[in-house]
């Protein structure tokens, strides 16, 4: 898949569920890392990656948790080393922030507090607080792009947190 061009790897996409789909959202990625690639097609190919990313969706509570920290992690990457877009939603710093915030099912406080005695939770509880981790991995980064305020406070408290969870 590596070699295909955009227009075959999106119909590959477009036709595929399952596992298939996580190769062929590694492929696109790839591409859209390769700084030899002019922009634009870096951004084409990276819109692909989250098409790929977005329709491993199962339903499944885990999944949907990975899928929401790969999309997080490509669409900071991108307004990071390519600029940010406000008039694309997958580009825009606000619209990843406010995403982010959506994603997160505890508030900080709610956070911290569990992970005081995190060793002694259920297997699930554990499992809800790393994915509370690994879907503010790009908070460092995020905050520099947010104009003061209070999503930003609020996701300066999650990055703050962050190191607390296990």
């Amino acid at each position: 898949m590596g070699t295909w061009t955009l227009d075959q790897l999106q119909m590959f996409i477009r036709d595929t569920r399952g596992r298939e789909l996580e190769t062929a959202r590694v492929a696109a990625q790839a591409h859209a890392y390769n700084s030899s690639n002019p922009q634009e097609a870096r951004l084409q190919w990276a819109k692909l990656s989250l098409l790929a990313n977005r329709r491993m969706l199962d339903g499944t509570e885990g999944t949907s948790a990975r899928v929401a920290q790969q999309d997080f992690m490509l669409r900071m990457w991108v307004i990071d080393r390519l600029g940010p877009d406000r008039t694309d939603h997958d580009w825009s710093p606000e619209a990843l922030a406010s995403d982010t915030l959506d994603a997160l099912t505890f508030t900080p406080t709610q956070a911290a507090g569990l992970a005081e005695g995190w060793r002694d939770l259920p297997i699930e509880r554990i499992r809800e607080l790393r994915w509370h981790k690994n879907l503010t991995a790009h908070l460092d980064c995020l905050i520099e792009y947010l104009a003061p305020g209070p999503v930003r406070e609020q996701l300066a408290t999650w990055y703050a947190t962050r190191s607390l969870l296990p």
